[in-house]
């Protein structure tokens, strides 16, 4: 579409072009207006100087309700002012001096609709990465939620067993498949907790820091009986967040804590440290384990990460930063092979 508030010009155009391309003309930008409203247009060419509208206020005045087409304006020499303008706000693609060269123009056109194209067929290529990763992701959840109801059967039996004094009946066999179904299980929940924590919506609500710590290390100390924890919260305050999300990241940084212990430590600990204040929860879990090297420090919330000493699936510390991301928190790490790891979080009180 060009719009000049010449005659001449309009028919100029339309006569040099109409071979090549579907035109449209406007004598002024409300015309042009008009036409955009009823037609799919890929090219914009306006003339700078139009009596009512300039091209850039135009191109301005679209740049919203008409994002895609590719603008291109037409000016004199001296509108640099104009110029810098429709750049800035605008969004033109270039511009133009009257009078044009009819291959320069030409050019300027089918370089501007190839950047159309471009724009239009990466939008659907993304709609459709979007969409694909959307059904990947339901696949992964039904899967894995399906997955862990045969599961949990066969552990079920594997308790049974031990009620029944038969665990070392069949030599190590009932232990290797109890340790295979553990293992399992556990990266079936990471599984689930990864696609709960990028599809559910951000929550509010009253967060119990003493009861979700004592529930959480009930549910994870079974696998090492001999860690002694140490809690201290403090929360005078109400406090309100997601607690889904905090209850993750507590779950994973505490479950870590107990899994990476030094086999050969006597006094296995974990101390973990809750202060509610008006604003934010800040939180401390600290462990006498393994510790990390420092050269992993930069890499232990990348998806997958595996240190030859972690055992896990790499997505544990990743769901935590994931998780901490939806919700505004922060964390940080400090960590040697002989004194073990501090994890430091802060939770925004969104009350």
């Amino acid at each position: 579409m060009y719009i000049d508030d010449e005659e001449n010009n309009l028919n100029a155009f339309k006569a040099g072009f109409r071979r090549q391309y579907e035109i449209y003309t406007a004598i002024s930008a409300a015309e042009g207006l008009k036409i955009l409203e009823n037609v799919i247009v890929h090219v914009i060419i306006a003339d700078q100087k139009m009596p009512q509208t300039t091209g850039v206020e135009f191109f301005k005045s679209i740049v919203n309700t008409f994002p895609d087409p590719v603008r291109i304006l037409l000016t004199g020499y001296t509108d640099i002012e104009a110029l810098a303008d429709a750049i800035n706000h605008g969004d033109i693609y270039r511009y133009i001096t009257k009078p044009w060269n009819d291959l320069e123009l030409h050019n300027s056109i089918k370089n501007a609709y190839d950047a159309y194209k471009a724009k239009i067929d990466l939008r659907e290529k993304i709609a459709e990465l979007e969409k694909t990763n959307d059904e990947l992701n339901r696949f992964i959840y039904s899967i894995s939620h399906e997955l862990r109801a045969p599961l949990v059967s066969a552990m079920g039996i594997v308790n049974v067993v031990k009620m029944e004094n038969l665990f070392h009946s069949s030599g190590e066999y009932w232990g290797m498949i109890e340790t295979c179904s553990n293992k399992l299980d556990y990266y079936i929940q990471k599984t689930l907790q990864y696609y709960k924590n990028n599809k559910l919506v951000h929550e509010k609500s009253p967060v119990d820091f003493k009861t979700i710590i004592n529930e959480l290390i009930e549910l994870y100390s079974y696998a090492d009986k001999e860690t002694h924890f140490t809690i201290d919260i403090v929360q005078d305050i109400p406090f309100y967040g997601d607690a889904f999300r905090i209850e993750v990241i507590l779950g994973n940084l505490i479950s870590n804590a107990i899994k990476y212990q030094k086999k050969e430590e006597k006094n296995k600990k974990v101390e973990i440290h809750i202060e509610v204040k008006k604003d934010i929860a800040e939180i401390t879990i600290s462990d006498n384990g393994m510790g990390i090297l420092n050269e992993h420090l930069e890499k232990i919330f990348t998806q997958f990460f595996k240190s030859k000493t972690n055992h896990g699936s790499g997505l544990g510390l990743f769901i935590v930063k994931e998780a901490l991301n939806k919700i505004s928190g922060r964390i940080s790490v400090s960590s040697n092979t002989i004194d073990g790891t501090t994890f430091k979080i802060i939770i925004p009180n969104v009350k």
